[in-house]
């Protein structure tokens, strides 16, 4: 096991390098960048563009550098246009950008982001316990409603049961989380109907008064109908996966032998389905959290107005605030990695009689 452990590790050098050499060369071609924006935010004030310009070339990534080809550098001053190169880090080749990049990333050292003016860890920190919010309460409750409705949709199989739910669970499916989170709001956050739930952020704003159970009931009030909305279609994949799993395995032949021994059912089920049902199950839960940590709340995050990964992540490359932007990307990624591993390794746990020594990474 610490040989596979050791070469996954190992594998993960060279794809995090294939990932942010990609990106890198396609930001080359993207059209526009953060040095002509700056200019086209000098020329028209109102253009919406960020009025933030952060200093600092650390975790030097982007488009190619600006030049007086620019639409909105005419009638500027070119050294004014080197300057802004130079302060965005554009001043060197792309190659050496890309080398600086890879050496500061591997540190950790992200630099600072060009128009929040902070640094990019700081900025990360900050919005990381808005999505962690997120993904584990939407983790945990689509698992607790999942898997006990999975096993009973097992054990009804081909009945009524089975096939209402199986209806709910396939409309809950097909219904967009974004769709459902405005139709949360409409019935519930004071849209035509009820003003039972808040309509934006995690806290209310007398929090630090309240009580240790008034800040407990406070939180989950505001997290309740996000939350609810992310969890409708993990609540459906789960469940169907759930009910599959426990269906393979009632049908194989040690389930047969174990109620021809006079086992109750229960037993059977519990005793002896449960285990190797839930491996795939419980296997599966870091990749869902990470799932929904970092893909799956970028809309519900900006419905409900919740500052955290993912909309950081949308705003910086509207922006085109790329040490944001890619510093995102080396997170993400490697997070990733680590839970593609993380999850062979839970394989293991669950059921030891896996063994990854012989497979080919």
């Amino acid at each position: 096991m610490l040989s596979y452990i050791a070469r996954r590790l190992a594998l993960m050098v060279p794809t995090l390098f294939g990932i942010l050499l990609i990106s890198f060369v396609i930001v080359q071609f993207a059209p526009g960048g953060p040095v002509e924006r700056v200019i086209s935010q000098l020329q028209n004030p109102n253009s919406g563009a960020s009025d933030r310009v952060g200093g600092g070339s650390g975790g030097d990534a982007g488009t190619q550098s600006a030049d007086s080809s620019y639409r909105g550098a005419q009638g500027l001053d070119p050294a004014f246009i080197k300057e802004l190169e130079k302060q965005f880090g554009f001043d060197k080749p792309a190659p050496e950008r890309f080398w600086k990049m890879l050496g500061d990333y591997v540190r950790f050292d992200f630099g600072r982001s060009y128009f929040r003016d902070a640094p990019v860890l700081q900025l990360i920190k900050e919005k990381l316990p808005v999505s962690i919010s997120l993904g584990l309460w939407m983790t945990l409750l689509s698992y607790a409603i999942s898997i006990p409705l999975g096993i009973r949709k097992a054990v009804k199989d081909g009945s009524r049961f089975d096939t209402w739910t199986s209806a709910v669970v396939i409309v809950g499916y097909a219904i967009p989380g974004f769709l459902f989170a405005i139709l949360l709001i409409v019935l519930f956050a004071g849209g035509s109907f009820w003003q039972v739930f808040p309509l934006r952020g995690l806290y209310s704003d007398n929090f630090s008064e309240l009580s240790f159970f008034g800040k407990i009931a406070d939180y989950l009030w505001h997290i309740a109908l996000p939350v609810t909305a992310m969890a409708l279609g993990a609540f459906a994949t789960s469940t169907l996966l759930t009910k599959n799993s426990f269906l393979d395995e009632i049908r194989k032949q040690y389930v047969l032998t174990a109620r021809m021994k006079g086992l109750s059912e229960r037993g059977v089920l519990y005793g002896h389905v449960f285990r190797n049902a839930m491996l795939i199950v419980i296997a599966g839960f870091p990749g869902a959290f990470v799932h929904a940590l970092f893909a799956g709340s970028l809309l519900i995050e900006t419905i409900f107005s919740l500052d955290g990964l993912g909309l950081l992540s949308f705003e910086a490359i509207v922006n085109r605030d790329y040490p944001v932007v890619f510093a995102n990307l080396y997170i993400f990624s490697l997070i990733g990695l680590v839970v593609h591993l993380i999850t062979d390794l839970t394989y293991t746990w669950v059921d030891p009689r896996i063994d990854f020594e012989t497979r080919e990474t």
